[in-house]
């Protein structure tokens, strides 16, 4: 049998103030490695720009989001597992992109994305947990201007935390946007699913967070082995 966990409510967003500094933020070490504790292949994630602004995202998860820096929405019963609460990755909530080997501000930006909502829900099945997380977000173009379309790349990992911080599931991925060149913006989505971990024993799944965020590292293939030289 499959049972549904509860959602969260929906969480208003905060003032236009906030909103235009998250929007100016940039990426803190972009050029570094990952910063959910591991890596893995790439995989599509399902994406909707403007106008069709969040078809899917509002699909799976209506008004059950919560905006950037809001505290995650509480459940509706506590009758269960809980499905974690979904954190945007402390440095991650913004990624800055520039012309080659200038810096991305000024006038060498080319653009700059923000993650803006989240949301996820969770399925019980067979002793394991099957999730969903969904995020929102606006692509700005720069002073340098913009290519039609962008990859952005994302990572979503399950960290159990507390004295250690242990990585659960992490997994590496990107989706295409096509920018709007007329407004000067695109609104974006994505739902990442296919994240699947186990049932965490006892009281321990209330240490779980699901960590979200930007990760140009997971853009990067993974070596190829070399074979032995005979």
């Amino acid at each position: 049998m499959t049972q549904q966990f509860p959602h969260g409510r929906l969480v208003r967003a905060r003032s236009p103030l906030l909103m235009a500094a998250l929007l100016s933020m940039t990426l803190a070490g972009c050029g570094g490695g990952s910063m959910f504790g591991g890596s893995s292949a790439s995989a599509d994630s399902t994406a909707a720009s403007s106008p069709s602004l969040g078809s899917r995202f509002s699909q799976i998860f209506g008004s059950k989001s919560q905006a950037l820096g809001e505290a995650p929405p509480p459940p509706e019963d506590n009758s269960g597992p809980t499905c974690p609460p979904v954190n945007v990755r402390f440095g991650a909530s913004t990624l800055a992109v520039g012309l080659p080997g200038k810096p991305a501000s000024g006038m060498d930006l080319r653009y700059q994305a923000s993650i803006l909502r989240t949301a996820r829900d969770c399925t019980l099945s067979g002793g394991q947990i099957t999730a969903r997380v969904g995020v929102q977000g606006r692509i700005i173009t720069g002073a340098a201007g913009a290519p039609p379309t962008v990859d952005i790349p994302l990572r979503v990992a399950v960290m159990q935390e507390g004295v250690t911080t242990k990585v659960i599931f992490t997994k590496a991925f990107q989706t295409s946007v096509a920018l709007s060149g007329d407004a000067g913006y695109t609104d974006f989505s994505a739902v990442i699913e296919d994240i699947v971990y186990p049932v965490p024993p006892g009281d321990t799944g209330d240490n779980y967070v699901f960590y979200i965020g930007f990760d140009p590292a997971g853009q990067k293939p993974a070596p190829r082995a070399r074979g032995r030289k005979h």
